[in-house]
């Protein structure tokens, strides 16, 4: 009896050991999984975070190459440099207080002959990002501290309707996209790549195309399916025929003036 007792004992403290073995190595290749997916997952934020901030970069160019490079280009501290550029050409002492990011809501300060300072604030966004009220306020408020008289903002896009009040309330001038790109272009000096242009304007005719190609075989789908539920086919009693589908699905042809005429046929 005592050698039974021994016996069992040893063979639950063996399947203790066991059991507690293959709990812990499930348990720590589940953490090595949770980690690698931690991983992957940190990796995969990082990458979108860095394609993210690549126009917001403050690398700069050189001056040819920026006044090579279209809107959707540049970043924020080039596109600062272009206006620079720019308004030196047009007779004006430029000082680029924004730079570094620190402007606190003006990046130029221009003067012209008579000493008049004007505040400039560039926002180079894409067309569908529109340059919000607060962006005028700050303006407004910052110009004081340059000692301006004046204001002006310039963006690669447009204001929203309610920042545009507030221009227009507080005296702001402003440039949207359309009017900055004719008076770059007049100036003469700002030449983006004509070879991106032309892919560009490629891709932009292709996608209109595809978009036109995809319309019409929709209008194309809706008239089949119209025409399909009328059709030439007459029924016995002279009526037009109607497609129409049965319990199980299967389509026939039905009289147009059911119940009072029940005639059916096979499509």
């Amino acid at each position: 009896m005592f050698k039974f007792h021994v016996l069992l004992l040893l063979s639950l403290i063996v399947g203790a050991v066991t059991v507690a073995n293959i709990l812990g190595a499930q348990w720590t290749k589940k953490r090595r999984a949770d980690s690698k997916s931690r991983k992957k997952s940190s990796g995969s934020k990082q990458t979108r975070s860095v394609q993210a901030s690549q126009r917001a970069s403050n690398q700069v160019r050189s001056d040819a190459e920026i006044l090579a490079s279209s809107f959707e280009e540049l970043n924020g501290f080039e596109f600062e440099r272009l206006l620079a550029l720019y308004f030196r050409d047009q007779g004006y002492e430029v000082r680029e207080v924004g730079v570094g990011g620190n402007d606190g809501g003006v990046d130029l300060v221009i003067i012209d002959k008579r000493g008049e300072k004007t505040a400039v604030q560039a926002k180079c966004y894409s067309d569908h990002n529109l340059v919000p009220v607060q962006v005028v306020r700050e303006l407004v408020a910052a110009k004081r501290n340059h000692d301006c008289i004046l204001s002006l903002l310039v963006t690669t896009s447009d204001l929203t309707p309610p920042a545009k009040r507030e221009a227009e309330q507080f005296k702001v001038d402003y440039w949207h996209g359309a009017l900055l790109e004719q008076k770059l272009r007049t100036w003469g000096k700002w030449q983006p790549s004509k070879k991106k242009l032309r892919q560009a304007r490629k891709v932009s005719a292709q996608t209109a195309a595809k978009r036109e190609i995809s319309q019409a075989r929709s209008q194309v789908a809706a008239t089949r399916v119209a025409q399909a539920s009328v059709t030439s086919v007459r029924c016995q009693c002279g009526a037009p025929m109607v497609k129409r589908k049965n319990k199980q699905g299967v389509e026939f042809w039905g009289c147009s003036r059911f119940p009072q005429c029940r005639h059916t046929s096979s499509v």
